[in-house]
């Protein structure tokens, strides 16, 4: 399904004009002593009552920036509710569709409730929403953006054209990100791990070896336009193959199956024209002496 061009603006926005005038902060009262109520635009939840949702693109939450946030939440609280909707395989719980790492962090924190919005969503909207929460606050790497708009690319038939429009960004971002989806595995792993840059990938799509450039990027600490200079250079050099063997004379075979008739083994004989070489193929070592013993006795 390609979203109207309306809905699509909308999303573009960002996630406050899809929520509208839910989108609010919560006083810090409201956040710990559970006086938080939906007329003030949210609702207190149990925490065990949230449960995590497959259609969420982020796929590494490093511990460290939770255990902050927790420490945050516990000063605090949490300062913007978490966007949920009802469990479509669960009617007792809810599935998060932004938020995960409040929600993480509050587990850490050990509060009972959190603040959620509670929202009638799609599959399809609830990607995109999660996609412009984690977009807009940094929280992707380039490879889970990528892996999410080819998520919807591929389950809801958008193009790079109305993926552009439903998340605000340009035409050649979207192009740009998905192409970093065409890297070996063993670059893709060092970019999701942050070892190297969203920009330092894009440099590799097209080297000649890629994964071996990636790993020079992390042995040297490489800049980005030290890497574009080496594929550069690396596609500019002339690439080795093995010449071209020429076709042989009647009387260059003739002799090849002649000695090989006399000695039993597989001989060859490359002529360039002046000379050559000739070559016997033995597979043991008793070949290898038979020949030597011939050689030896017509000296």
């Amino acid at each position: 399904m390609t979203p109207s061009k309306s809905r699509g603006t909308q999303l573009g926005r960002g996630l406050s004009a899809l929520l509208g005038n839910e989108a609010v902060e919560i006083p810090k009262t409201s956040a710990s002593d559970g006086n938080g109520t939906a007329g003030q635009g949210f609702s207190l939840m149990p925490i065990e009552f949230l449960v995590q949702s497959p259609l969420q693109p982020r796929r590494v939450f490093a511990q460290d920036d939770i255990d902050a946030l927790a420490k945050s939440i516990k000063e605090r609280g949490i300062l913007q509710p978490i966007l949920v909707r009802p469990n479509p395989l669960n009617a007792d719980e809810y599935e998060i569709i932004a938020g995960e790492r409040r929600w993480r962090a509050a587990q850490i924190a050990q509060l009972h409730e959190v603040p959620v919005i509670i929202k009638e969503l799609n599959d399809e909207e609830v990607l995109e929403v999660a996609l412009i929460e984690n977009i807009q606050r940094a929280d992707l790497n380039a490879l889970e953006e990528a892996l999410g708009y080819r998520r919807l690319i591929d389950d809801f038939d958008h193009t790079q054209d109305s993926l552009a429009t439903a998340l605000g960004k340009s035409r050649s971002h979207i192009a740009n990100t998905l192409r970093l989806l065409v890297l070996p595995d063993g670059v893709k792993k060092l970019l999701a791990n942050g070892a190297i840059s969203a920009g330092h990938a894009r440099a590799l799509i097209g080297a000649v070896n890629p994964k071996g450039v990636a790993d020079e990027i992390v042995k040297r600490g490489l800049n980005v336009r030290q890497v574009e200079r080496m594929v550069r250079a690396s596609k500019d050099e002339p690439q080795t193959s093995a010449p071209k063997s020429k076709e042989k004379d009647s009387d260059t075979l003739a002799l090849e199956r002649s000695l090989s008739d006399v000695l039993g083994l597989n001989v060859e004989i490359d002529f360039n024209g002046s000379g050559g070489k000739v070559s016997v193929k033995y597979k043991t070592l008793d070949q290898l002496d038979d020949i030597i013993r011939r050689l030896s006795d017509g000296e």
